[in-house]
């Protein structure tokens, strides 16, 4: 899979092409069904898939992260969308210039003097260009303009209801991982390179794998029964705090992994970390000796869980 970075990345051997547009964030069944269908597009006139996002998210852009927390970096998108037979990725740096690029501007610059789409999936409530003046109906003018095809998504739903990186982080926040998993057709994951910490947890007795979350906002917080990955004896079992560790005066969001029945040296590793079920609320405690006892009990809990999965 090939990543552009930016407009003035695009060269004559991209254009041509079936594209869809949007955040992706989370590559939830929703997502994986338009990649689906996208593809099927693809077969048909024998043309690469392209994906275009943004970063930063535009919502982050415009300061709501902490209202919609970001479910995957980066890294982890591009790391999803490899698994849907997807070519390109055009990642377009959301700036003060793409957020005053005028809807036209956009549909010339990029969509057809820059790839020469030939077939556009979006979701019939797609916004684009300045002050979001772009819409649905003005795209499919544009096609009939500029020779190209422009369908709506296929709505894609479980349990009755549309799936949306929403719904998945509202069952994030409720520590409802079960549902989460449903709506992602996987289980939720967060990678990151293991770094050196204050090495308390070392020093209270539970060694932890720390990995900053480089997110604005994160869609889980609390304690969690998770397994790693990237590792030797893949995957390790343990218990995971997500959260700024108040007991000990944190400030920025980290990851902490506490891995059961392993010494291995894993510092500067790359590793992802599975959450499979939600153990209790972050909360701050009066005392090192009573954040100990908690973490036992933490411990405790999550091999119960794994004894019983």
């Amino acid at each position: 899979m090939e990543l552009i970075r930016g407009f003035h990345n695009l060269r004559p051997q991209h254009r041509a092409c079936v594209a869809t547009i949007g955040n992706f964030d989370g590559v939830h069944l929703g997502h994986q069904a338009v990649l689906g269908q996208l593809a099927e597009a693809a077969g048909r006139m024998n043309l690469p898939t392209v994906v275009i996002t943004f970063e930063p998210q535009p919502q982050e852009f415009f300061g709501a992260a902490a209202e919609a927390p970001r479910l995957t970096r980066l890294r982890e998108k591009l790391q999803a969308l490899r698994r849907y037979s997807v070519e390109r990725v055009v990642c377009l740096s959301f700036s003060d210039h793409l957020a005053q690029l005028s809807a036209d501007g956009f549909i010339r610059q990029l969509l057809v003097e820059g790839l020469d789409v030939r077939y556009l999936v979006v979701g019939d409530d797609f916004r684009f260009g300045f002050q979001r003046q772009g819409d649905f109906a003005m795209l499919k003018a544009a096609g009939k303009k500029y020779g190209f095809q422009v369908v709506s998504m296929h709505s894609f739903q479980v349990d009755g209801e549309r799936v949306s990186s929403t719904r998945v982080r509202e069952a994030l926040a409720q520590g409802a991982m079960t549902t989460a998993e449903k709506l992602l057709g996987r289980n939720y994951r967060m990678s990151g390179r293991v770094a050196h910490g204050d090495k308390r947890g070392r020093d209270l007795g539970f060694p932890t794998a720390n990995i900053h979350l480089h997110r604005q906002a994160t869609p889980v917080c609390g304690v969690f029964a998770v397994e790693m990955f990237g590792i030797e004896g893949e995957p390790v079992a343990g218990v995971a705090n997500v959260g700024v560790r108040p007991t000990v005066d944190g400030t920025r969001g980290l990851l902490e992994v506490h891995l059961f029945d392993f010494d291995g040296d894993i510092y500067g590793r790359y590793v992802e970390v599975i959450f499979l079920h939600k153990l209790r609320d972050e909360v701050r405690f009066a005392s090192l000796d009573a954040l100990k006892q908690q973490i036992g009990l933490d411990g405790e809990a999550a091999r119960k869980f794994f004894a019983q999965r």
